[in-house]
Formats: C-alpha cells, structure tokens, sequence
C-alpha cells in the first residue's frame, strides 16, 4: 500500500481544524532541537526501525491520525510504511521539514 502524501498548505489547515492531529518528527533529537513544527513529538527513525523487528506498539494512541516528517520526506515515508504495518493512520509531509519552512517562508498567515 502506498502512503498517502499531505502537502504543507493542506497540513496547515488540518492543524487548525482536527484536534486528533499529531506530527511525528523522526529526525535525531539534535536536529528535531534545532527546528521542528510546533506541537510535533520527535520519536528518532531509529526506534520506528527498531519496532519493525520487535513489533512493539508504540504508546501513541491508534485513533489518531499521524503526519510523519523529516528533512526531506525519504526517512520519513519508510517509517509511515512501518507505522502504516503496525495499525496507525499515517500520512506523510510531502517535501518534509525543508518543504514547510518554504511553505511558512512565502505564506502570510496572520496569527488570530
């Protein structure tokens, strides 16, 4: 099955409008200290790796829906598939972080 993409714009809206929304960030901690999307939780591709040989569910909660991010989006899509495998609904940032902060950089959303 392939996973579905979100764009930043459509992930932008949906932040605002599905309070079950989380963004995964599986960058390595330094990186996910230095910028991430705010309210996103960082769980390293590392560990989501590590699940598909233990098979262990992680603690998040499988009525939410989760959007999965990295730099690029490469990380990020074979971490969904491992997610998607273990019974979450996951999506993936098309373009990754490096595609949101161009996204916010020519976006002018004004904070209400």
């Amino acid at each position: 099955m392939t996973i579905q993409k979100i764009t930043p714009k459509e992930l932008q809206k949906k932040l605002t409008e599905d309070s079950k929304l989380e963004i995964l960030d599986v960058r390595a901690d330094e990186k996910f200290q230095e910028f991430h999307i705010e309210g996103s939780k960082n769980i390293p591709k590392t560990v989501i790796f590590g699940l598909e040989e233990t098979g262990e569910p992680l603690s998040l909660p499988k009525e939410n829906e989760f959007i999965v991010t990295c730099t690029t989006g490469n990380s990020a899509a074979k971490c969904a598939n491992i997610l998607d495998g273990l019974g979450y609904k996951v999506r993936v940032l098309e373009g990754g972080l490096t595609a949101w902060k161009e996204y916010k950089k020519h976006c002018e959303i004004k904070p209400e």
